[in-house]
C-alpha cells in the first residue's frame, strides 16, 4: 500500500456522547419552574399592593410556626426513605415514607386550623388584601401540597411492591425533589410573609 493510499482512508471518529435526560424528571423540573414563576409572581403582586395603602397588619396565627416544624420535619424523614431505598432497606423505605405522608396531613390540618384562627381574628378571604393574599398563598401551597400526597403514596404503594430499591430510584428521587421543593417554598413564604405582613 502506497503512502497516497493510506492518506485517502477515512478516519472513523468516535461518536459523541450525548447529554440525555430523564423526561419525568425534566417534567418535574419544568413544572417546579412553573411554580416558582406562579409564587414569585404573586409574591410581587403583594409588595406592589402593600406599598399602595390600606393594608391590615395582623399578627400571622402562631400554628403556622408549628406547621412549619412539621414540613421540616417532613424533609428529614423523606430524606430518611430515599436513602433506605438506596441501601435496599425495604422495612425503613416504608416506614420513612408513611412517616412523611403522615406529616404531610398534619400539614394540612394545621394550616386549615390556622385559617380558622384568622377567622376568629376577623381576617377574612374577602375584604382587605392582606388577608386576601395570606389565604391565596397558604391554600395555593396547600394545593400543590396534595398533589405531593399523591406522589408520596405512588411511591409508598411501589415501596410495598419492592419497586423501589438500589437499581430504580427514579420514583423515589422524584417523590423527594418534589417535597423537598414544596418544603423549601413554604419556609420561604412563611419568612416572606412574616417580614412584609
Amino acid at each position: 500500500m502506497t503512502v497516497e493510499a493510506t492518506h485517502q482512508i477515512p478516519i472513523q471518529k468516535e461518536p459523541e456522547a450525548t447529554l440525555s435526560v430523564d423526561p419525568k424528571k425534566f417534567i418535574l423540573w419544568l413544572f417546579i419552574v412553573s411554580i416558582v414563576m406562579l409564587f414569585a409572581s404573586q409574591t410581587s403582586a403583594y409588595l406592589v399592593r402593600r406599598a399602595e395603602g390600606n393594608w391590615l397588619e395582623f399578627q400571622m396565627p402562631i400554628i403556622f410556626w408549628y406547621s412549619t416544624v412539621v414540613l421540616f420535619f417532613s424533609s428529614i424523614s423523606m430524606q430518611w426513605a430515599y436513602n433506605s431505598a438506596k441501601k435496599d432497606n425495604f422495612t425503613q423505605l416504608k416506614t420513612a415514607i408513611s412517616i412523611t405522608f403522615a406529616l404531610g396531613l398534619l400539614f394540612l390540618g394545621m394550616q386549615f386550623q390556622g385559617w380558622r384562627e384568622m377567622v376568629d381574628m376577623k381576617v377574612y378571604f374577602v375584604g382587605n388584601p392582606s388577608g386576601s393574599f395570606l389565604y391565596v398563598f397558604t391554600g395555593l401551597h396547600g394545593f400543590h401540597l396534595i398533589s405531593g400526597l399523591v406522589v408520596l403514596l405512588t411511591a409508598l404503594v411501589a415501596a410495598f411492591r419492592f419497586k423501589v430499591h438500589a437499581k430504580s430510584l427514579r420514583r423515589i428521587e422524584i417523590c423527594a425533589t418534589y417535597w423537598h421543593f414544596l418544603d423549601f417554598l413554604w419556609i420561604y413564604l412563611f419568612f416572606f410573609l412574616l417580614t412584609f405582613n
